[in-house]
């Protein structure tokens, strides 16, 4: 279950100790927690999670179990990748763990990503479960990655540890496990408190692209 605290100004949502896969349920926790980082005017975001995994993305289970509702579930999940990419603050995701598919997507739509050093990978793993991006996933990708680095994760499954991501820029920083979340409010406290709605408007500018596709209107 997600839950919501603050470091000074700065608001810290954790997702979860278990695999947090996004089941509907889950996707309504974490908009209501973001209803609440919007109306209490946190300086920024940091997004973590407790124990092995960030995220591993698609909740498979209930899609399989539910597939007449396939659509509406991936909709959902672009809703989602689509908010957190225009939050009116900075954003952060401190990569506890494993960040996997639309968990790593998740990652991908925050402004700045800190990955634990001694444990976790980062990987899109499609290309070897024969799940195609939808092209509002491939297109948030290769919006925020350079191409070189788009074309080997998208297409090999390869899983990156923190070094080998850093490298490649899937991250901005790496850290110890003690330190993940710290060095990712590092990163955002001396970006200081900005306007909401023109933040807001500044990134639907410069990822407008992106959030065409992930509605659907490409």
């Amino acid at each position: 279950m997600p839950t919501l605290r603050h470091h000074d100004a700065i608001a810290v949502l954790d997702l979860g100790d278990g695999e947090n896969r996004f089941s509907p349920d889950l996707l309504t926790e974490i908009h209501a927690h973001l209803d609440t980082v919007v109306a209490d005017g946190a300086a920024a975001l940091v997004t973590t999670a407790t124990g092995k995994f960030y995220s591993n993305g698609l909740d498979l289970d209930w899609l399989t179990a539910n597939g007449d509702r396939a659509t509406e579930y991936v909709e959902a999940v672009h809703t989602l990748f689509g908010r957190v990419l225009t939050l009116p603050m900075p954003t952060a995701a401190a990569l506890n763990g494993h960040a996997f598919g639309a968990g790593a997507m998740l990652a991908i739509a925050h402004d700045y990503r800190v990955m634990r050093t001694e444990r976790g990978y980062f990987c899109f793993p499609e290309a070897d479960i024969r799940i195609p991006f939808t092209n509002g996933m491939a297109a948030l990708i290769q919006a925020k990655v350079p191409p070189k680095t788009a074309v080997a994760a998208m297409t090999t499954g390869r899983r990156y540890d923190a070094e080998t991501a850093l490298a490649v820029d899937l991250i901005d920083a790496t850290a110890p496990e003690t330190e993940i979340v710290d060095t990712a409010l590092g990163l955002l406290a001396p970006i200081g408190v900005k306007d909401q709605p023109t933040m807001t408007a500044i990134k639907s500018v410069m990822f407008a692209g992106v959030l065409d596709a992930l509605r659907g209107k490409d």
